[in-house]
């Protein structure tokens, strides 16, 4: 593993300490671009506007028109965090906006995939709604828009995917990747999306006269979920997007949040008054995540929408119980996946390009998370599949990958189409984060035809496994109080908490729980503890590491210590 240091301009970094920014915080935030306090702000007033958003203003008018009305909207959720907490803004600033009639339909992860359908499209006319809005899906739902188009659905797509060569037709779209679209923050959630058609949809009906500036419906409550969705569907955390989750985490700690989000934190152990970017990502998100991996994504948006405290407690458990279940199966998949994996490579030896393993016995529903795993591990693009559970579609394999930095894996799921038609059935995805389903008996195909994408694209400055880092940690700076306000800052995909590298002596070192690395070390000649997670092996006297901090409580006191997270050997 190689270290290297974020470059923090000193111009920046000097303009950011005369504009009163902490010294510290202006070296971390000039590291990650930003050049001015302004950028800092993240008042409301400062979020771009609805208006530059292709589509928002449509949609509106067409959301307008049918509250106009009286008329039924279905909404067609995702099943993860964010096309949760997305259909769950939706309901509810749907219902603050006026609309009688909401409901909505979440797609069941093994029966139904991924996307709007054809069924799914008709099972939505079936409940007498005369709108279908997409949430986090939709851009690749050709023949789903269709089959609601031609069942006389009005269809509003909304959705932050990259969107293929052809677009759904007679739909309106949301959506700031499609083409033709000005506005500046690329990387929104899917509930941001929405959130934006919102604030789109009460400006036209402020137009309409249906309220005024003093009477209308205050949107902000829907903002925790917002960030809450924004932070775990892991979008770059661009100067809106920071201004989303900020707004969203000020209110959490001001106690302005919905029920279930209360009662999430509660089941996860965490105390909203101290909220962070972490427990979004961590502890609240994991939590929705595992209702869509093993059981339904109903009880998740139910737990968003849920306005009794005591209903919210209850679907909160639920979840809690269910994410216990999805970290068993994880753990032993993963220990399974692992070791295909190595098995694919001799011991002293690199491993393939590109990593695919496949096991009969595999759940669907956390392939992605054990993909995760292996890539972590391997420092290699990688797949993991599953066999379709789906009436009809036993033959089928369906996989989700993690790619590393340099290696885009939905253009090579595309290449890999293009060089072999027919052997993906289904492709979609990301830069770093891809899904696909191919037949069985294509499963050796596609293996070879990834792998050699990889052989090709990787090079071995790619393969390198890189960490970034802000440079070695002034002492002064190792103080609970500081630790709490770094933790309190808005840091993500794209704006990455602090870490921090420099040599250390190691003054006793020992395992605890048998996985996890207990130190002692000397930082800059001050003793300090210091404990590396999932990691046994030993380390030298000295040794670069890099480090986050923590600030905990020992005997009544609270004290500093570093969570390694790599060491340069």
């Amino acid at each position: 593993m190689k270290f290297v240091t974020r470059d923090a301009p000193p111009r920046a970094v000097w303009a950011l300490e005369q504009a009163g920014i902490h010294p510290l915080l202006a070296r971390l935030y000039a590291a990650r671009g930003v050049l001015a306090r302004e950028e800092l702000d993240n008042g409301l007033a400062r979020l771009l506007l609805p208006a530059s958003l292709k589509g928002a203003t449509e949609a509106a008018v067409l959301l307008a028109d049918a509250i106009a009305a009286g008329q039924r909207i279905c909404i067609v959720a995702d099943y993860d965090c964010d096309g949760a907490t997305a259909c769950a803004v939706a309901v509810r600033g749907l219902r603050l906006l006026g609309a009688r009639e909401v409901g909505y339909l979440v797609p069941d992860r093994v029966v139904d995939g991924y996307g709007l359908t054809a069924p799914i499209a008709h099972r939505v006319h079936a409940t007498g709604a005369h709108v279908l809005v997409t949430v986090d899906n939709g851009i690749a739902s050709l023949e789903g828009v269709a089959a609601a188009r031609a069942l006389g659905l009005q269809v509003l797509v909304t959705d932050h995917h990259l969107p293929g060569a052809v677009l759904p037709e007679g739909g309106l779209i949301v959506n700031p990747n499609q083409p033709g679209c000005g506005f500046e923050s690329k990387s929104l959630a899917g509930v941001g999306v929405m959130f934006y058609v919102l604030l789109a949809l009460r400006a036209e009906l402020r137009r309409r006269g249906v309220f005024d500036e003093r009477s209308q419906p205050k949107l902000d409550a829907l903002l925790p979920l917002v960030a809450l969705g924004t932070v775990a569907d892991v979008v770059k955390l661009d100067a809106n997007n920071r201004r989303l989750v900020a707004q969203g985490l000020k209110r959490i700690r001001a106690g302005a949040l919905p029920c279930g989000l209360a009662s999430l934190f509660a089941a996860a152990g965490r105390k909203p008054e101290a909220a962070t970017t972490f427990d979004f990502g961590f502890a609240l998100g994991p939590r929705i995540n595992a209702a869509g991996r093993l059981a339904d994504m109903t009880i998740g948006i139910e737990c968003l929408l849920a306005d009794d405290s005591a209903r919210a407690d209850e679907l909160a458990r639920a979840l809690d119980g269910i994410n216990r279940e999805r970290r068993e199966i994880e753990g032993d998949m993963r220990e399974q996946a692992i070791a295909l994996a190595e098995a694919l490579f001799e011991e002293g030896e690199e491993p393939p390009p590109a990593i695919c393993v496949f096991d009969p016995d595999f759940h669907e529903g956390v392939v992605g998370i054990v993909a995760s795993r292996i890539k972590d591990r391997l420092h290699r693009p990688t797949f993991v599949f599953a066999a379709s559970q789906a009436p009809g579609r036993e033959h089928e394999l369906k996989g989700s990958g993690r790619s590393i930095p340099g290696f885009h894996l939905r253009d090579a799921l595309d290449l890999v189409a293009k060089r072999h038609p027919g052997v993906l059935l289904r492709f979609g995805g990301h830069a770093m984060a891809a899904g696909c389903t191919v037949a069985e008996e294509h499963f050796d195909v596609f293996e070879q035809a990834l792998a050699q994408v990889a052989q090709e694209w990787l090079d071995a400055a790619t393969l390198l496994r890189r960490l970034h880092t802000d440079g070695p940690l002034a002492r002064e700076y190792c103080r609970p109080d500081l630790v709490d306000t770094l933790h309190g800052e808005v840091w993500g995909q794209g704006f990455a908490p602090p870490v921090f590298s420099e040599e250390v002596e190691v003054v006793s070192q020992k395992l605890v729980g048998e996985k996890h690395l207990s130190l002692k070390i000397r930082h800059q000649g001050q003793p300090m503890d210091a404990i590396w997670f999932g990691h046994t092996q030993p380390l030298p006297a000295k040794v670069k590491i890099a480090f986050r901090l923590e600030a905990d409580e020992w005997q009544g006191t609270r004290r500093v210590r570093f969570l390694v997270e790599g060491a340069e050997l």
